[in-house]
């Protein structure tokens, strides 16, 4: 038995659950925030046979592909406000998951 974490972007978690529950996984979802964005990121655990750890990967890399999207780029401190600091769009990759697979010594269900 295998506990899988998917850490994947807000905008991407009901479209994996949806796909993992079509394909009979059950999980968890959890919302959570970081990354250089500081965006909103849902956390998925999973719990599955290891022979189907491959299918729950495959997916999350067909839901989650990168993508790129254009944010303003904020000054580093409250300061370069006054100093005529004008912000500008950059392009940063977003998207993508991170997943962890562990192994599970004992799993009961109630």
């Amino acid at each position: 038995m295998k506990l899988i974490y998917i850490i994947v972007s807000s905008d991407d978690d009901d479209r994996v659950m949806e796909k993992l529950n079509k394909k009979g996984f059950s999980g968890t979802k959890m919302a959570t925030t970081g990354g250089f964005l500081r965006t909103g990121n849902s956390t998925l655990i999973v719990g599955t046979e290891e022979e189907r750890v491959s299918t729950v990967i495959d997916i999350v890399k067909n839901e989650c592909g990168p993508r790129q999207r254009i944010v303003a780029h904020t000054p580093p401190t409250a300061g370069a406000l006054n100093s005529g600091f004008v912000p500008y769009p950059v392009t940063v990759d977003v998207g993508g998951a991170t997943i962890f697979v562990i192994d599970v010594e004992q799993f009961i269900k109630i």
